[in-house]
């Protein structure tokens, strides 16, 4: 089963948070994204899955990936059910970046 989810922006990136005291806001910020956004959910959390972040920023700036490494997004969809859990031995993390379109971020969950 294939589970595609938009978020209509971005996240923060890493370097957003990493080193400040941001801590509530963070985890604010990571309910209400996934909450608002993933659905609908599987009936139980996904053992193994390939997750893939794709990453539209609406302009052609340069950006590291590392600082989008889908944090915020893996953390929140094991908190709302959609995966068991972010660990390498339950997923295997694609991420990309593509230019046409709206600034958004879509989500691909692939149960294998």
């Amino acid at each position: 089963m294939t589970y595609r989810y938009t978020i209509p922006s971005i996240p923060p990136s890493n370097n957003e948070y990493i080193g400040r005291d941001n801590r509530w806001k963070y985890q604010e910020i990571k309910k209400l994204l996934i909450a608002a956004h993933c659905r609908p959910k599987p009936p139980k959390p996904i053992d193994r899955s390939v997750v893939s972040l794709v990453y539209c920023f609406g302009d052609n700036r340069r950006r590291d990936p590392d600082n989008y490494s889908g944090k915020m997004i893996l953390d929140g969809m094991v908190k709302a059910g959609i995966i068991l859990d972010d660990s390498f031995e339950r997923i295997d993390l694609i991420l990309r970046r593509i230019y046409d379109g709206p600034r958004r971020t879509e989500i691909i969950v692939e149960e294998i």
